[in-house]
């Protein structure tokens, strides 16, 4: 594989992520040395059997082809991409951060992607070991995972939910699930060493119910979401999207309240806000409204903004003043002031409006980190960086043998 760099290369910085994980990996061949020493109550702080600890964040890009299966993990420090086992007919990639979940007809694949972020809150440990196959995940390409530290809980279509213990996954192994008491709508969310769900009991509006990780319900804060679409765990607490607007959930010394953050106008349902995109650790959310304007929701301070941009193919924010960062049907990112709604700064068109999702296939995406984004090309069989502190500069390209339709950053 080949990198070309624009104007200068980047040497990635030390990174503070929000994904707080407690992992054993085992060992198996890879670029990361192995460490020889076996766990024990000298081991130095920090220490997690086969893996190496590192002093910034080992950022990778998961990248897949549904329709022949390729599959690459791309090392963003190395730039170098590894072969892993081929995963045809992936309808949807997902990712806690860790661990790749190819969402399929015949169950979920998961792929531990050998790079991982643990915040200990005063200090971060970063983490790289073994890419490897973990196993499936029971359920159809309607299935979803959401995890913490400590569970993945999968719920599939029909809104039945499942708990698997996360250390499982960290050993290779997909283990044996506890499933939850009936039947939601939308999906179950672990937070706060609880399980948050929206239970389906057939009424317009579904209500939110509270679980300990053993499946009892603890809580039922008064709290509804009608036709829940779309959701986050962010500092502030899990963003749930409703058709008025979205429901914060939040816990407390032990107590969950919940809130809304309503739209303030009708939105009619094809300018929803459905599938949000973020940076990990901010809390600035990001979403289309319609084919050709954006939602962005600050759920610090609980208002939403509607920017008005050109036919939009997908979009994110790093937040915190910086530009909100568009793919647009021309091909080129265009970066817009968030609290203006002007458009500040424009690519030259980097993908063929063919490859910018008009051709049936998924729509490419943008991942952002705490100092970069990534987009990739399909068609151009690349993905590039971008640099969104200076003016949406290219950074790096890095070219591919395979066409990336699919993508997510682990390591965070």
């Amino acid at each position: 594989m080949l990198v070309r760099r624009n104007v200068i290369p980047w040497a990635p910085a030390a990174l503070v992520a929000v994904s707080v994980f407690t992992t054993s990996c085992a060992t198996q061949n890879d670029d990361a040395s192995t460490p020889k020493s076996t766990a024990s109550a000298s081991a130095p702080h920090g220490y997690v059997e086969g893996a190496q600890e590192k002093a910034e964040q080992q950022s990778r890009l998961l990248l897949n082809d549904p329709g022949t299966g390729d599959t690459r993990v791309l090392d963003l420090i190395t730039g170098k991409a590894q072969e892993v086992s081929r995963r045809t007919g992936t309808a949807e990639l997902t990712t806690d951060g860790r661990f790749g979940y190819f969402h399929t007809s015949g169950g979920t694949h998961v792929l531990d992607g050998g790079a991982w972020t643990v915040d200990h809150g005063d200090h971060v440990h970063y983490y790289r070991a073994a890419i490897r196959d973990v196993g499936r995940l029971p359920g159809g390409s309607g299935t979803h995972v959401r995890s913490d530290a400590a569970v993945a809980a999968v719920t599939d279509e029909d809104g039945r939910a499942r708990i698997y213990r996360r250390a499982g996954l960290e050993k290779g192994k997909v283990g044996s699930p506890r499933t939850l008491p009936g039947t939601h709508a939308g999906v179950v969310v672990p937070y706060a060493e609880h399980l948050l769900g929206l239970t389906d009991n057939g009424q317009d509006a579904a209500r939110l119910a509270v679980y300990d990780r053993e499946g009892k319900r603890v809580a039922s804060p008064d709290a509804e979401c009608e036709d829940p679409r779309g959701d986050v765990v962010t500092r502030r607490g899990v963003v749930l999207g409703c058709a008025d607007g979205a429901l914060l959930v939040r816990e407390a010394d032990g107590a969950f309240t919940a809130g809304k953050i309503p739209y303030g106008d009708d939105v009619p349902d094809k300018d929803r806000a459905t599938a949000f995109r973020y940076r990990p650790g901010s809390d600035t959310l990001t979403a289309p409204a319609g084919d050709r304007a954006v939602w962005v929701l600050d759920v610090t301070e609980r208002t939403w903004t509607r920017v008005r941009t050109g036919p939009v193919v997908s979009a994110n924010t790093a937040g915190e003043g910086s530009v909100l960062i568009v793919l647009e049907t021309d091909g080129s990112l265009h970066g817009y002031d968030i609290s203006t709604g002007k458009q500040v700064t424009r690519t030259k068109p980097l993908l063929t409006e063919a490859a910018a999702g008009t051709d049936g296939n998924a729509a490419p995406v943008i991942e952002v980190d705490r100092s970069r984004a990534y987009l990739n090309d399909p068609k151009g069989r690349r993905v590039y960086e971008i640099d969104y502190n200076d003016n949406l500069r290219v950074a790096r390209t890095f070219d591919l043998d395979i066409e990336p339709v699919l993508m997510v950053e682990t390591g965070r």
